[in-house]
């Protein structure tokens, strides 16, 4: 066999790799006629390899923060591996639906966006019911679905998201009148969170009613009218804190969670995470040698997932997640003020409201983490252990790559 020069090696190769990509067609305009539509084929590649390392790690760290529990009574019954091929077969629903969203044109989810928010709602009244939700340390906030718990307020998360970017465009014209334009939407809202402190969920209703709020202000609202929206808010929640005496203890304990009225009760969870991230220093015990995981720290794998990377791999892991979701959502909100830039209004709203649903997700779980928050029952997106948070979380993300990609062909000189 003869020996090729290296020059032919390399005209081979790229002769190869232009077979694999196909015929480029560029919009090549003729007069009045045009070259056909550009294949929504380009989106952000380094969004989704970002959002996969952080799939990745979290399928690791929900593994090291489990692999302990079935130690303990409550858990004997489970394998070590438990929930994280739990974790793994949500990841795969998860997967699966996503490359099914990518496919659907955002024109469709636009029309039936309101049908969406509805669903979601008779999904919350549905969870309440005593023969179909599924109690859960004192709450009643899921419906069992044979292979996997499906918990309605994510994707209430989701529905608001598309429910006020269509309800902003349908009200464009009336953003300046307070009543005409943000009366309909704060019901809406109202009622929602009516259903979710029911359950109770205090997590997800300031969630929703954050999407709703950013939304309505990146849409334009008067910004008089947007304050005066927060404060109601606010006045409501502090209503809500002094006649609950369960939230109300709940603030006590996270303002002074060293207290021995506190430390051994409502602050027990807080008081081991800053233990956790104390012994993490800067880099970390190594991963799988943390101790708060052995039974002190409960829901390490849930709500606490973030104290277990403090611990196992320092502050060097934790600002390595901190990093990936600022970049996260930086770009997708650069995908939606692009979107908005080409008359895409419903389009780049949408994706705005699942920015804010990342972040502020995110950053609420980090802040009671970290004792900065006062504790709520909120995962880590894209890490913690949850079928249906990390269900609606892939769907989510694939909205945002279809808005991508036809947003591309878009700038192209193709049709979305």
């Amino acid at each position: 066999m003869v020996a090729l020069p290296m020059k032919n090696w390399l005209e081979a190769l790229r002769e190869w790799i232009a077979a694999l990509r196909g015929p480029q067609r560029l919009p090549v305009r003729d007069g009045l006629r045009s070259a056909p539509a550009q294949p929504l084929l380009a989106f952000d590649r380094t969004l989704v390899l970002v959002a996969l390392a952080l799939i990745v790690f979290g399928l690791v760290m929900v593994y090291s923060a489990s692999i302990a529990l079935p130690d303990s009574r409550k858990f004997a019954a489970y394998s070590p591996t438990y929930f994280l091929m739990r974790h793994v077969m949500a990841v795969a629903i998860g997967t699966v639906v996503a490359f099914a969203v990518v496919q659907v044109p955002i024109a469709v989810w636009e029309k039936h966006a309101p049908l969406v928010f509805v669903l979601a709602l008779l999904l919350l009244v549905l969870v309440l019911l005593p023969f179909v939700g599924k109690v859960v340390n004192f709450s009643r906030r899921w419906i069992p679905l044979g292979f996997m718990m499906f918990q309605p307020s994510e994707l209430a998360k989701l529905a608001i998201a598309m429910y006020a970017a269509s309800y902003m465009v349908r009200r464009m014209d009336t953003r300046e009148n307070f009543f005409r334009a943000v009366w309909p939407m704060v019901v809406a809202v109202a009622f929602t969170g009516a259903l979710l402190l029911r359950q109770p969920d205090m997590g997800a209703f300031i969630v929703i009613a954050t999407i709703a709020m950013g939304v309505l202000f990146l849409g334009g609202v008067n910004a008089r009218m947007f304050f005066l929206i927060v404060a109601v808010i606010v006045a409501t929640f502090a209503v809500i804190i002094a006649f609950d005496d369960l939230r109300r203890e709940r603030i006590f304990a996270y303002l002074d969670p060293w207290d021995p009225k506190y430390v051994q009760g409502k602050a027990y969870q807080l008081t081991h995470s800053l233990i956790a991230f104390g012994r993490g220093e800067w880099f970390g015990q190594g991963l799988g040698a943390s101790v708060e995981k052995l039974h002190y720290l409960p829901e390490a794998h849930t709500d606490f997932l973030l104290a277990v990377i403090g611990e196992e791999l320092g502050l060097l892991g934790v600002l390595t997640v901190v990093g990936s979701f600022f970049w996260l959502v930086r770009r997708i909100f650069v995908i939606g003020r692009q979107a908005i830039a080409l008359d895409r209004v419903f389009a780049g709203l949408m994706v705005q409201g699942i920015g804010i649903w990342f972040a502020g997700q995110g950053f609420i779980n980090m802040g009671v983490n970290l004792g900065l928050l006062p504790t709520k029952g909120l995962t880590l997106p894209l890490m913690s252990f949850g079928g249906s948070a990390m269900l609606l979380n892939l769907i989510a993300l694939a909205m945002v790559i279809r808005v991508d990609m036809e947003t591309r062909s878009l700038m192209k000189g193709g049709r979305a």
